[in-house]
């Protein structure tokens, strides 16, 4: 259908508006000039590109193309239910109300299902020196997710950074220019490009922060390589906890992407095994993967392997130590 008069087209994404220039002939409206930046397969191209080989313009259109990403997490059922056209759970106080219309007998079975809501999300970045190639990208990752769950209604995601401490950076985020949150959250960090300790910003997350954000079934999102300077031992029992305290534990890993990579570190192989997913998270197409991960989330948390026996980690004490099999009291008979 055409355009109606002295109305220029939009610019579609990847494509930059210039300024009207007049015709030629000099006769007419002026031309609205689109630039397209960016291509289709350019767009291919640059969803399969690894983000530490953008160059800065790449990196510039990666950013716009983020920040249309559409990001929902499958909802959480909750103990309350409402009225549905079909469900699990009959209605029976509706039904006979409704009977009472025809002499008691039962014409219509009305229907009530589970209310859902969505689940809270935590997300705990690595921003030390092994992930200053991927840093900037993440926070501008950490910034797209945040403003989209707010506008979808949902709760405050919580975010945190690390190196070789913790930093909450969730009222950053809040911010409505993406420049002046990540301003804000380079201010903010004192161990940014640092040292690594996982285990110990870990455990400073348990101790102080689990209580407060991993209710009501959270999803926690942990980004980092896995280089450690810590003690396995300490990063096992504290991965091992904050399962525990989650509905799902997704490890984002940018390494995972390169072809032939092993998590051969000795962080990762402490922490594997209390990890629900490990996926890559270089590019634009893995990111995509995430969302449609998210989105698929089972509604109960997964079966999970046994814990660590022997008790607390070097170092740490544990709030409720555990009983190896040969200390367990055998039940009454």
């Amino acid at each position: 259908t055409p355009l109606p008069p002295n109305r220029a087209p939009k610019p579609r994404p990847g494509e930059v508006g210039r300024e009207e220039k007049p015709s030629s002939t000099g006769q007419g409206p002026p031309v609205h000039v689109v630039d397209r930046a960016l291509t289709y397969s350019e767009q291919e191209v640059l969803r399969q590109k690894r983000f530490d080989q953008m160059s800065e313009a790449e990196l510039e259109a990666a950013r716009r193309l983020l920040s249309g990403l559409d990001w929902r997490i499958s909802p959480r059922p909750t103990r309350r239910r409402k009225p549905a056209n079909s469900g699990d759970f009959p209605d029976l106080r509706k039904s006979f109300r409704r009977a009472l219309r025809h002499q008691g007998e039962l014409v219509h079975l009305f229907w009530r299902e589970r209310k859902t809501k969505p689940r809270p999300l935590v997300l705990i970045a690595d921003v030390s020196g092994s992930m200053e190639r991927y840093s900037r990208m993440l926070l501008h990752f950490l910034y797209a997710f945040a403003q989209a769950q707010t506008r979808q209604g949902a709760r405050t995601v919580e975010a945190f950074v690390f190196g070789t401490r913790l930093t909450r950076i969730t009222r950053s985020l809040k911010k409505r220019s993406v420049d002046a949150a990540l301003a804000e959250v380079g201010q903010t960090v004192k161990d940014w490009s640092g040292g690594t300790r996982i285990g110990s910003s870990l455990h400073q997350f348990n101790r102080t922060w689990a209580k407060r954000v991993l209710g009501r079934g959270a999803v926690v999102l942990l980004i980092s390589d896995g280089w450690d300077q810590g003690e396995p031992e300490l990063l096992a029992f504290e991965m091992e906890r904050l399962q525990k305290s989650c509905h799902r534990l997704i490890w984002l890993n940018p390494l995972l992407g390169i072809p032939g990579y092993q998590p051969l570190t000795r962080g990762l192989q402490a922490a594997l095994p209390f990890t629900d997913d490990f996926l890559p998270v270089h590019n634009l197409a893995s990111l995509e993967g995430l969302a449609r991960a998210l989105e698929s989330l089972p509604p109960r948390p997964v079966t999970r392997q046994p814990g660590m026996a022997g008790g607390s980690a070097p170092g740490v004490r544990s709030e409720n130590p555990r009983r190896t099999p040969a200390e367990t009291p055998e039940p009454p008979r």
